[in-house]
């Protein structure tokens, strides 16, 4: 077993977008989703890392056509629990990097929303995007997911008082880059790493959002708010998180393309 098969078949990936400060990244990531689908007539959606199907179940339950390839099985396990049999869904096991068993521009919408942040070189991260890009119709959207590096520097290295711990095994960059290797699950990225494989791409950027902004920094304020207080900061989160000064410090980011 492989650190991240180890990872998601302890980690609850549900209960973290289902709490209040976790729903902004679902509810944020959901309003591109229909976004990109706007307009489209009986969309074909692939979600590549799909996860226990947060995004794809939900999609599928509308009746939409999905595709939901994911790699660890205890995750399929948990999405396929989750259907009747009704959906227009097919589910299969499969890496990011290698989608040879479907066909060159088949989906109008491409949502890539995990995998990226689980590689650790740029030429298996551009492999990841060329799949998706390549089996996105042309004109079709597709949708990646990063982890941010200066949250963590700050949440965690300064925040969580592990800065000596991280200098004494070399875990960052002499400008302040966290160093990541599969063991720590996560990799991390500044927009001009995102800027710098999108250029490699045969895709022009539409967005590029803040999928949770400052809900990590205040997640324990969040999640004290009544119903009325959280509808009103998903307004405020809404009208700033396409903001470019802000997108390198939101946890999570979401890249939204057009494919040439």
């Amino acid at each position: 077993m492989n650190y991240l098969e180890k990872y998601y078949n302890t980690h609850d990936e549900e209960s973290r977008l289902l709490s209040r400060h976790g729903q902004i990244e679902y509810l944020t990531t959901v309003k591109y989703i229909r976004e990109c689908l706007s307009g489209s007539s009986d969309p074909r959606i692939l979600e590549v890392g799909a996860g226990t199907g947060r995004y794809s179940v939900t999609l599928a339950k509308e009746g939409l056509d999905v595709t939901a390839v994911e790699l660890i099985k205890h995750n399929i396990d948990v999405l396929k629990s989750k259907l009747d049999g009704s959906e227009r869904i097919n589910v299969i096991q499969g890496n990011a990097l290698d989608l040879s068993f479907l066909p060159d521009g088949a989906f109008d919408l491409t949502m890539v929303l995990g995998p990226v942040y689980h590689l650790y070189t740029r030429e298996d991260k551009l492999q990841a995007l060329s799949e998706a890009v390549r089996v996105t119709k042309p004109g079709g959207r597709i949708m990646v997911a990063y982890c941010m590096n200066e949250p963590t520097v700050i949440q965690y290295v300064f925040g969580g008082d592990h800065l000596e711990e991280i200098v004494a095994n070399d875990m960052l960059t002499s400008d302040w880059h966290c160093k990541s290797e599969p063991k720590e699950i996560i990799d991390l990225a500044r927009t001009e790493d995102i800027d710098s494989l999108d250029a490699e791409l045969p895709v022009e950027r539409l967005k590029l959002v803040a999928a949770d902004g400052a809900a990590h920094y205040l997640k324990e304020m969040i999640d004290r708010m009544d119903a009325p207080t959280f509808s009103k900061w998903m307004e405020y989160h809404f009208s700033t998180c396409e903001r470019s000064d802000l997108i390198g410090a939101s946890n999570h980011t979401i890249d939204i393309l057009r494919k040439k």
